[in-house]
């Protein structure tokens, strides 16, 4: 079996189990929403979530390309403090479906592009809610929504697909992620003062106070987030959605799509 040229290996190796979603189904689910997805991976650099033998058993990070990789994989030289690597960058239907292939449940994009790696073009938020707390999130994101658009920002939000919410706004490469994060930590420092009672910057979970945690410190070079219509290696196969915010109010749970529905959100979105 082929799709884009890829042969398929293993279709029927169950990745989902309590969905019974196969490799095949996932496989083909990435050749669908390549559309939608493919536009948010563009020229950033990937770390791969790969899950070969399902995601009930160890699944593991790859941020090197291996060396089977086919010539058609894109890659580019990254510095390291520790020296270079190689990563991945997906810019065609034909390298995600071969990634998809190769057991690569979730993709994990870069804040930058492949022209000024140490230049981000967003920033990025991420909202840990604390433990069975998803109303308190929402209520924080959209806090956080109100205060980023009185700030004069674009913010936009999306679900995770397995625990909150992110949101992020475009910017212009004119910082490097150093100058950018000090601004941006001084953003969420009032943030977190006009919203003492729901927010926190307390990195250490056993500090937080059952408040909603602003993770901001992914704004750094090589760090990642994960990409939109990105599945999830959870049991309901939760995808990462973008979303309105006039839809905030309406979402019940962090991975209310998901394998099963988001194709039937995206028709009533057309």
């Amino acid at each position: 079996m082929k799709i884009e040229d890829i042969d398929i290996s293993h279709p029927d190796k169950v990745i989902f189990p309590d969905l019974e979603i196969t490799k095949l189904d996932m496989i083909n689910y990435y050749e669908k929403i390549a559309d939608k997805m493919l536009p948010y991976l563009k020229d950033r650099p990937l770390t791969l979530q790969r899950f070969p033998d399902g995601i009930e058993s160890d699944g593991f990070y790859q941020k090197n390309a291996a060396d089977y990789f086919p010539d058609f994989i894109k890659t580019i030289p990254i510095e390291t403090k520790d020296g270079r690597n190689t990563q991945v960058i997906c810019n065609d239907k034909k390298t995600l479906i071969y990634l998809a292939n190769q057991g690569v449940v979730t993709f994990h994009i870069w804040l930058s592009k492949k022209e000024k790696l140490h230049t981000p073009d967003k920033v990025i938020f991420d909202l840990d809610p604390p433990k069975n707390a998803f109303e308190k999130v929402k209520e924080a994101t959209q806090k956080i929504g109100n205060f980023l658009q009185k700030e004069g920002k674009n913010p936009q939000v999306m679900t995770t697909g397995k625990s909150g919410f992110h949101i992020w706004y475009a910017v212009k490469q004119t910082k490097d992620f150093d100058e950018r994060r000090e601004k941006i930590k001084a953003l969420v420092e009032n943030m977190r003062e006009k919203h003492p009672d729901i927010l926190t910057t307390a990195i250490r979970k056993d500090n937080r106070d059952n408040k909603v945690f602003v993770d901001y410190l992914r704004n750094a070079y090589g760090q990642t987030s994960v990409c939109p219509f990105s599945l999830r290696p959870i049991p309901s196969a939760g995808v990462a959605t973008p979303i309105r915010w006039d839809e905030l109010s309406k979402i019940e749970k962090p991975d209310q799509y998901g394998f099963s529905n988001i194709f039937r959100r995206l028709g009533q979105k057309a």
